[in-house]
């Protein structure tokens, strides 16, 4: 069997969002007059950090649409729950300015997009539509990838199969003929597994373990994994 299309995450495997959000969340509790009530930077990040895990959970199962988890967001973070929206659609897009002055690439995002110039490529992400399109206009590389397919529009998200399919299928290629690249070992490499597609699991801070996923440490890992073929008979792990 031959892989035909790599099918990406983005956040986190090409794009280096812990370090935009840190970064962000940062910038825009100190110029709300928010910093005082942190002992540091870490801690309101882990804050935010969970926040986000809760919301995100909700808009996920479907309870929410991606504004109104953006909204829940915001008043619980600021536990302020008597914020109008717009008063909230205001704070998170103050906080979406000092996030995006954050943007970058992980450096070897672009080398192996060249590298790997022989394949298509696509985007399947948990987000929606406007935040990556505009995200990967932004870093120079939303030409890249010929398909971009996100949660927010579908209504389901990784790692259920139907997800993945949706993504194939609009690439015209059976799922086997698909490899999905991500950092998340479940959402991301187990349910592309499931669904039938090869998957490589991105473990950029090396956390390791999970022996039955396909696993690299770093992207310019990933052409050996592919020139190799044969659904990666070689071997299952780098780093």
């Amino acid at each position: 069997m031959t892989i035909r299309a790599v099918l990406w995450d983005v956040d986190d495997t090409i794009f280096n969002y812990y370090s935009a959000d840190r970064l962000g969340i940062m910038h825009h509790i100190q110029a709300e007059g928010l910093a005082d009530g942190y002992e540091s930077a870490d801690q309101a990040l882990s804050r935010w950090q969970q926040v986000t895990a809760v919301h995100w959970a909700r808009f996920s199962a479907g309870e929410v649409d991606w504004q109104q988890h953006r909204r829940d967001r915001v008043r619980m973070f600021t536990d302020q729950a008597g914020l109008s929206d717009p008063e909230a659609d205001a704070w998170f897009e103050r906080y979406i300015t000092h996030y995006e002055a954050a943007w970058a690439l992980f450096p070897d995002v672009v080398p192996v997009l060249d590298v790997l110039g022989e394949y298509r490529h696509g985007i399947l992400s948990n987000s929606s539509l406007a935040v990556q399109d505009h995200k990967l206009r932004v870093l120079g590389v939303r030409d890249r990838f010929e398909t971009l397919i996100c949660a927010a529009e579908l209504g389901f998200s990784k790692p259920a199969a139907r997800a993945f399919h949706t993504a194939c299928e609009a690439m015209g290629l059976p799922p086997h003929e698909v490899l999905y690249v991500g950092d998340e070992p479940d959402i991301d490499a187990r349910g592309a597994t499931e669904a039938g597609l090869s998957a490589v699991w991105l473990d950029r801070t090396g956390v390791g373990g999970r022996p039955e996923l396909v696993r690299i440490t770093a992207l310019d890992q990933l052409p050996a994994l592919l020139q190799g073929d044969t659904r990666f008979g070689a071997p299952l792990s780098f780093g």
